[in-house]
């Protein structure tokens, strides 16, 4: 009888488990969302906009991953579903996506000085990769952009004196405390550890290899990545991504850093990008940094409709990347928000409404 009780019982775990969907050139298609629910996401994703002006909120791209299955996928004009849409600081979670298959091939350690793989770098000899990836650096940057940009040090990188050599543009600047002591939000860091990838790897092999390492084992094919003059890939801000090949980013994540039958990413990476940076302190920036992604912790919770566990890779002007594990789901956002309306919370309050069965 015992045994009988412990068939059933395992049949039910094996009928009621969750399938595990991948997808191979093209996302499978679940249900399609509807009901009232899809109507006010669509309502607020959506508005009827001016192209004339920049204002209110402007989605791109809204796409809806559950299970491995695309739920919802909307787009506004230009953008389509083939589109490669600039991804603006979303580059730095591919970054450092890309670092971590690097960091599963023992290519460097946490603990070890940048200045060991970029030279640049030995005026700061403290900083470690850690550091840097939890944007505590020690660097005294300025990360503003429309509200001051003549004391931006993210302006004068991109933009003009430091756009030849971003990195060494970010290493030359001055300390103002001690590494891995404070968060300050840096697109100075980002590019830093991106050149710090080129001295592991040496330039020919790291021209090819965020392809090589992350986009061709996800079955990435569109993705485009600009570099400066110094052929460094500038993992601030230039990332341009469909929305569909954005979130196969987001499935790795979601699941442990496992594609299919691969570890493409050691699942002790993807801990550490999901957690929380134990020098932050509550309200510095938008969301919680971990290892250059951002959490959904602390009090409080930055998007508190959302569930805890919740991470995301952000970048200006709306685009977002969001994995919420217990739901089993994964959000892209592209957008053109510039006047401060769109509220990444009240989005993903709408998206889980309209997901509930």
């Amino acid at each position: 009888m015992v045994r009988g009780l412990l068939c059933v019982a395992l049949l039910f775990v094996t009928v009621t488990a969750r399938a595990e969907t991948w997808p191979e050139k093209d996302w499978a298609m679940g249900t399609p969302l509807n009901g009232p629910a899809v109507d006010a996401l669509d309502a607020y994703a959506f508005p009827p906009r001016d192209d004339t002006t920049r204002q209110g909120i402007r989605t791109d791209a809204l796409l809806v991953i559950r299970d491995g299955e695309i739920i919802y996928e909307r787009y506004a004009a230009p953008t389509t579903a083939s589109t490669p849409h600039l991804t603006w600081s979303v580059s730095k979670s591919l970054m450092a996506t890309v670092l971590g298959v690097a960091y599963g091939e023992n290519r460097f350690k946490l603990s070890d000085p940048v200045a060991r793989f970029y030279p640049p770098m030995k005026q700061h000899p403290k900083v470690t990769m850690a550091d840097l990836l939890h944007w505590a650096s020690g660097l005294d940057w300025q990360e503003d952009y429309e509200y001051a940009p003549l004391k931006s040090s993210v302006v004068a990188m991109l933009y003009t004196r430091g756009r030849g050599d971003m990195a060494e543009f970010a290493a030359n600047t001055d300390a103002a405390a001690a590494p891995g002591q404070a968060f300050r939000y840096s697109s100075g860091d980002s590019n830093i550890l991106s050149a710090a990838l080129k001295g592991m790897l040496g330039h020919k092999a790291y021209m090819s290899y965020p392809w090589d390492a992350l986009f061709k084992p996800l079955g990435i094919r569109n993705a485009t990545w600009e570099t400066d003059a110094d052929e460094t890939f500038v993992a601030s801000s230039y990332a341009y991504l469909t929305a569909r090949d954005l979130a196969r980013v987001g499935l790795l994540m979601a699941r442990d850093g496992r594609w299919g039958e691969q570890q493409l990413l050691p699942e002790e990476w993807v801990a550490f990008n999901r957690q929380p940076f134990d020098k932050y302190k509550s309200g510095q920036d938008e969301a919680v940094p971990g290892g250059q992604w951002w959490l959904n912790t602390g009090a409080p919770r930055p998007w508190p409709d959302a569930p805890t566990n919740t991470f995301a890779a952000l970048g200006h002007w709306g685009q977002a990347l969001f994995v919420l594990p217990d739901e089993h789901l994964v959000i892209v956002r592209y957008g053109d928000d510039r006047d401060g309306s769109y509220r990444h919370n009240e989005l993903l309050k709408r998206v889980l409404a309209a997901v509930q069965p």
